[in-house]
């Protein structure tokens, strides 16, 4: 029986390298072409689906917890109708980045099937280590995702208030990017969390 196996994928690979009678090779390019473009756009789909809010906000974990509290920020209602969802903060926006951060995603998974949050308590008892990974990965980006729509060199001095300004200018020239201040802009801030000394 040991002995059939090698041969089976030997015969296997030489019907893969043989050339096709019954098509030409137009014929199978083209074939593989129109295939591909099904196969990434089917794939490319499926992925911008799991950007979508409806998505993020399927499983109870997310529904119950952060999705509430995002509701009660400027992120989700504001005075211009500018909304951002889940992945214009968690998702990045170029090719490369986006899959790693979908490969990681995916393990996160993990708390859903362990329920090692799926009760508001359990939620809240992990909620600073899951906001210290989230502040992390972002500190790490120098803030990508919030840099989508904020800049520093877009900011008004005419439009924006002169403390803030100020401040945002301050950061600027130190270096700072924008989850230095910013935690807790869109989520609570676990209660273990201390503000640090300026």
């Amino acid at each position: 029986m040991d002995n059939d196996n090698p041969g089976i994928v030997k015969r296997f690979w030489q019907f893969l390298k043989r050339p096709s009678a019954k098509y030409s090779l137009l014929t199978l390019t083209a074939g593989g072409f129109v295939a591909g473009i099904i196969f990434w756009g089917g794939f490319n789909t499926g992925l911008e689906m799991t950007n979508s809010l409806e998505f993020c906000t399927t499983c109870h974990e997310m529904r119950d917890t952060v999705y509430k509290e995002y509701k009660e920020t400027i992120h989700y209602s504001n005075r211009t109708g500018v909304r951002a969802i889940c992945s214009d903060c968690h998702v990045p926006k170029d090719w490369t980045h986006k899959m790693i951060r979908k490969a990681k995603a995916s393990f996160e998974v993990w708390g859903k099937l362990t329920g090692s949050i799926d009760t508001p308590e359990k939620f809240e008892a992990k909620r600073m280590e899951l906001a210290t990974h989230e502040w992390a990965r972002m500190k790490e980006s120098n803030s990508r995702e919030c840099r989508n729509c904020h800049n520093f060199d877009a900011m008004s001095p005419e439009l924006q208030k002169q403390t803030p300004y100020k401040k945002h200018m301050k950061a600027k020239e130190e270096g700072k990017t924008c989850i230095d201040c910013h935690k807790g802009i869109a989520h609570q801030l676990p209660k273990e969390y201390e503000e640090p000394e300026e």
